[in-house]
């Protein structure tokens, strides 16, 4: 029985240890939140500036990821053309065209023949009486190849060229391959310029927060030194002001994705219409769900660590007199 009533007691002050824990963190949070509402001119700036930083980063990355797919989009234009031998009829062509289809490295095949590339020819070309006076058809059959992840991998492509150069039906392999390229080298500067500008913008986002936190803590001095004098913890005094950072960070990003979001919104129109007249089905791309969710941890993270590294050294120099 007194084993049992101790377990009780033990147990129940856990429990009250626990809810006391969290009604402090609760008191923090919301207070914090308070003290940022009686300063709303101020509080407001120091939002705006944090969300126009955030937003530069995010508009980057959505610019880059709305390229990423129109690339994708593009890699159709990008096919390789097989130009069959003469002596190789269209039925031969069709086979061959069967057979590369099973390629583990080719997404998409079509095979066009003598017949349906002069059709082509003549209605595109605007010579089409001018076509009509050729005794025979000159055009040789031809296979379309679409390669997989023809902007990823060079050296596959440079192989997958090989390979059908050495095939007994084909003449001879045409792609642009300056255009991949050239392609691959703008996709990879692309990506590192959104890594650079996020991470120089991420350090703007902790530097202003810090800096805020840094006048806060200047301007509550007295509060300060008044709870070093009762023993208050450095981790008791922080905490409030990491939770300001919280809510300034937290805020910031969810009005950053508002602009990105109202800023997509106004091009979309014109952007549609564009395509449109390119006969391309693009559409924009919008931040995902899981993607709104990391831009409020990664704006309130950084915020948060701009106001603990201030307070960490700030609270080492404040000694009450």
């Amino acid at each position: 029985m007194k084993r049992q009533t101790r377990r009780k007691r033990t147990s129940e002050r856990l429990l009250e240890i626990f809810q006391a824990y969290l009604l402090n963190h609760a008191h923090g949070l919301f207070s914090s939140l308070g003290r940022l509402s009686r300063a709303p001119v101020t509080s407001s700036m120091t939002i705006l500036v944090l969300a126009v930083a955030i937003a530069l980063a995010g508009c980057f990355y959505i610019v880059v990821a709305n390229i990423q797919q129109l690339t994708g989009n593009l890699q159709a234009s990008n096919q390789m053309s097989l130009f069959l031998k003469d002596h190789v009829n269209e039925s031969a062509g069709q086979k061959l065209a069967d057979e590369l289809a099973q390629h583990q490295r080719i997404e998409n095949i079509k095979f066009i023949g003598k017949k349906q590339a002069m059709e082509e020819f003549k209605a595109n070309s605007g010579f089409g009486e001018a076509l009509n006076a050729l005794e025979s058809n000159p055009l040789p059959n031809v296979i379309q190849v679409l390669p997989k992840d023809v902007l990823d991998n060079r050296e596959a492509l440079d192989a997958l060229m090989a390979e059908f150069k050495q095939m007994p039906q084909v003449d001879f392999v045409q792609v642009d391959m300056q255009w991949v390229e050239r392609l691959q080298a703008i996709m990879r500067i692309a990506g590192r310029g959104v890594t650079l500008v996020g991470v120089l913008l991420g350090f703007a986002v902790t530097f202003i927060t810090g800096n805020t936190i840094r006048l806060e803590l200047h301007n509550r001095q007295d509060e300060v030194f008044i709870s070093k004098l009762v023993g208050a913890t450095h981790a008791f005094i922080q905490r409030p002001f990491l939770y300001t950072g919280f809510w300034l960070g937290f805020i910031a990003g969810f009005s950053a994705w508002l602009i990105i979001t109202v800023m997509l919104l106004i091009v979309e129109t014109p952007v549609e219409k564009l395509s449109g007249l390119y006969n391309s089905s693009f559409q924009l791309l919008y931040l995902s769900f899981s993607e709104f969710i990391l831009l409020l941890m990664m704006a309130s993270g950084l915020a948060v660590l701009g106001s603990w590294a201030v307070l960490h050294y700030q609270l080492r120099q404040l000694k009450p007199q």
